[in-house]
């Protein structure tokens, strides 16, 4: 199960990289939801408040989300379009209220080109 998490995550990446180049942001959704999906069921790192997270941000209208960084806790990277974001951002924080947990940071991020050489 560890090479399959690997493996396809390896695959997701580059789907994810296709799709987002073509503009079809939208497609990418479902990817990001299937990396979490072999994140907490192959590697086994997820834990049960991202889990949360990915759910309650889904079933609010998010295009997609997964957990990021090392596991066992931290955070997850959720694709909203920006006029769903505050209503996606809600939900999430009522899930983990209803849930006894503490508020979730959660703030918006826009995707960039990243670190390059300018000169």
């Amino acid at each position: 199960r560890y090479v399959r998490h690997v493996v396809g995550d390896n695959r997701r990446v580059e789907q994810v990289i296709a799709l987002l180049d073509a503009g079809d942001v939208r497609a990418a959704g479902p990817v990001l939801n299937e990396g979490h999906v072999s994140l907490r069921d192959d590697l086994r790192v997820s834990c049960p408040e991202l889990d949360l997270v990915v759910e309650a941000a889904n079933a609010a209208g998010a295009l997609g989300a997964r957990m990021t960084g090392g596991g066992f806790g931290g955070s997850a990277v959720v694709l909203v379009e920006e006029t769903a974001a505050g209503t996606v951002a809600k939900a999430v924080s009522e899930a983990f209220a209803a849930a006894g947990h503490a508020a979730p940071g959660i703030f918006d991020a826009v995707p960039s080109a990243g670190a390059r050489r300018l000169r």
